[in-house]
């Protein structure tokens, strides 16, 4: 039995929709103190009253700093306190290399690594002021260890938010405070919708439990590296897939 973490105040970025409403969902139930941000109202108010418990969000774009500003000062106001962030937000549009422009690459850098570390700026003498503060990094499979066409900019991105982990470890151990990331792989959420039921099969298909994962993977994940008993584990990734990146051919899959 894990320590409980009811009470503790937990910061999700882009927890509106997605990966980013399980962590929340899960921190939730939990009975955490869960602030969501993201940058569309209706979404956001939509995710708290369906999450439910004691959960609230703040408008916030994380790719600016006075916003990751606002969104650590409007959790110290609501909760007294910060002993979680959960750096969730991301983007992944799609631009092939020989197309992709300077504002493609922008976008996707800024929110997904400045976003990162922004936010981490942000919190940071919150976290220390925990005393058992953590860091948690939505990072990918993909740029770290898998590759998909289009995604070049993003999976440069997600590669980068690692390097990133595995010196803030360093630097924020004195502070008592941990940073891991987890990589999703192939995992259920609305952004799939509209792309019909063959790609979906197809995606099923390339992991070896032959299913997708659900965004309460994910916060599961999440939610074990900020509990007490993960607080000896810092600058580590986790994979969570189903398997996805083990199999060397189409062919290991065939075998199975």
């Amino acid at each position: 039995m894990f320590t409980s973490l009811a009470g503790r105040s937990v910061v999700v970025t882009g927890g509106s929709k997605g990966i980013g409403r399980g962590i929340a969902t899960v921190f939730a139930r939990a009975g955490a103190r869960v602030l969501v941000t993201g940058r569309d109202e209706e979404s956001l108010a939509d995710a708290c009253a369906k999450i439910g418990g004691e959960t609230s969000y703040v408008i916030a774009d994380v790719s600016r700093r006075e916003d990751c500003d606002r969104m650590a000062t409007t959790a110290l106001e609501r909760h007294g306190g910060i002993d979680v962030l959960c750096a969730n937000a991301g983007i992944f549009p799609a631009a092939r290399i020989d197309a992709m422009t300077a504002d493609d690459l922008t976008a996707v850098m800024a929110t997904n690594l400045n976003g990162t570390v922004f936010a981490v700026q942000a919190c940071l003498d919150a976290l220390t002021a925990s005393g058992r503060g953590r860091v948690v990094v939505t990072s990918s499979i993909t740029g770290p260890h898998t590759g998909y066409p289009g995604w070049s900019h993003y999976g440069a991105s997600k590669a980068a938010q690692l390097g990133f982990v595995r010196t803030a470890a360093l630097e924020l151990a004195p502070r008592a405070i941990t940073i891991n990331a987890v990589l999703p792989g192939n995992i259920a959420t609305e952004g799939l919708d509209g792309l019909g039921e063959d790609y979906l099969t197809a995606m099923a298909a390339s992991v070896p439990q032959k299913r997708l994962g659900g965004v309460a993977d994910i916060g599961n994940a999440a939610l074990f590296f900020a509990t007490e008993e993960a607080s000896y584990i810092t600058g580590q990734t986790l994979i969570v897939d189903g398997g996805q990146i083990l199999p060397e051919s189409l062919q290991a899959l065939e075998e199975i």
